[in-house]
């Protein structure tokens, strides 16, 4: 693993722990995951090999990607706090992230420090075609959980968003004009 492959991983892992501790849910809460992912997309991602059973890993991959995803998002509080949204990651979510993301760091250490043999005879038993399936499979995986995520956290935050104007509603209904001369 080069040092930028070790860098954007650690980045990928610390972004949830700058979630456990409660704050504004704002732009930047969305754009810099994103911002690494797309990074580590426009890096890695040369191509989407669809030869013998590629797509089969590169599916089982996604939907684990988006399986963790969406738990991830699930186990993210969301309040509100005066005009603003706070959000909070919990134990669950962390534990998830770090999961999705830690495979993605654990499978290209072990292919890289004695693993490449045993992913090879895999890879042949299976009809994956290439090393380039493997890296595509995992980046897609980890593009589709952080996506997946941040989805489960906006749709969340929007439903938050609108329940508290529905109740500030019903408990501060709008004044009346008094019509009396």
């Amino acid at each position: 693993m080069t040092t930028t492959e070790w860098i954007t991983d650690i980045a990928l892992v610390l972004i949830v722990f700058r979630q456990l501790r409660e704050g504004r849910l704002d732009l930047k809460t969305f754009l810099l995951p994103l911002g690494i992912v797309a990074f580590v997309a426009h890096t890695y991602l040369d191509a989407v090999p669809t030869a013998g059973n590629d797509l089969v890993l590169i599916g089982a991959l996604m939907a684990v990607g988006t399986a963790l995803g969406v738990a991830g998002g699930v186990h993210t509080r969301i309040r509100v706090a005066g005009e603003h949204l706070l959000i909070k990651a919990g134990m669950v979510s962390a534990i998830l992230w770090i999961l999705g993301m830690g495979a993605r760091m654990g499978f290209q250490f072990w292919v890289s420090h004695g693993g490449a043999d045993h992913v090879t005879r895999f890879s042949v038993a299976h009809h994956i075609t290439s090393d380039q399936a493997w890296v595509a499979a995992f980046v897609l995986m980890a593009l589709t959980e952080v996506v997946t995520r941040i989805a489960t956290i906006f749709i969340r935050s929007r439903r938050v968003k609108g329940g508290q104007a529905r109740t500030t509603a019903s408990t501060h209904p709008a004044p009346a004009l008094d019509r009396t001369a």
